[in-house]
């Protein structure tokens, strides 16, 4: 699933095609032909991402978008459109195109309203507190790799960004959340709001160091770029220790039985 880096890009993407000028919208697969016929030929006026929701102004509607599992909403490249495509934005020198989201739909500002007032706090929105995120992780009995993947608690978190920031704040997935003192609590937020820029600027997630790898984050391979995240058995990168997994908060989670306690 597409974390809130993912989706905050996208929103940029999306402002610098489109925003202030109108937009052709068609839906060739025939799902969302009501709503594209809405907004087809509406100025898009700006779009913005909370964590993972997506929402697109137009001049007198709004779009909520979901990703969810295999949702992809990125530039096509001259290709006719396909009858996978839920939703296409054109025009003359820009097209992206909308497959298989788990919402995609016209809201009105109350929906909307309704959808992020039931959200965490997203380290990459200006005005996020993060005392809010530290209050409500610390209230939290779950384990705090589970409380990380509630948007409730913070939103834009997903199953890679989770196991790779406890790694490096050496903290055991495992671990109750309400055992993580204020202090931890507040690293792990600066430390997601710094990882999470870095996504958005590299349009992927990397953070193996520039000290464990010998190269900068950019210049990764992809099988180089993480620390713990699918990498069970192998040696952890920085101690040697092989790479544990479980599941934790009803998903896999990844990390170093040494490094992190």
């Amino acid at each position: 699933m597409p974390e809130g880096h993912t989706i905050h890009r996208l929103a940029r993407e999306l402002r610098r095609a489109f925003a202030g000028n109108p937009v052709r919208a068609s839906s060739p697969q025939g799902r969302f032909a009501d709503g594209a016929a809405m907004i087809d030929g509406s100025t898009l006026v700006a779009a913005h991402a909370h964590g993972k929701h997506l929402v697109v102004e137009f001049e007198t509607e709004l779009l909520h978008i979901h990703l969810g599992l295999i949702g992809k909403f990125r530039p096509a490249r001259g290709e006719p459109p396909r009858d996978t495509i839920r939703l296409r934005l054109e025009r003359p020198d820009a097209v992206f195109d909308l497959t298989g989201p788990q919402d995609c739909r016209l809201i009105d500002p109350a929906e909307y309203a309704a959808i992020t007032d039931r959200l965490g706090p997203d380290p990459l929105r200006r005005g996020a507190r993060r005392a809010d995120f530290v209050d409500a992780l610390t209230r939290r009995r779950a384990p705090v790799a589970a409380a990380l993947l509630d948007q409730a608690v913070i939103a834009g978190i997903g199953n890679v960004y989770r196991a790779e920031l406890l790694f490096l704040l050496g903290i055991d997935p495992r671990r109750p959340a309400n055992l993580v003192d204020e202090q931890s609590a507040g690293e792990l937020w600066n430390l997601t709001r710094n990882q999470l820029r870095l996504g958005v600027r590299l349009d992927r997630i990397v953070t193996v160091s520039q000290a464990d790898s010998g190269r900068s984050p950019g210049r990764l391979a992809r099988e180089d770029a993480l620390y713990v995240y699918k990498r069970q058995d192998l040696p952890c990168r920085r101690c040697g220790t092989p790479i544990s997994i479980g599941e934790v908060g009803g998903r896999s989670c990844w990390w170093c039985s040494s490094c992190q306690v």
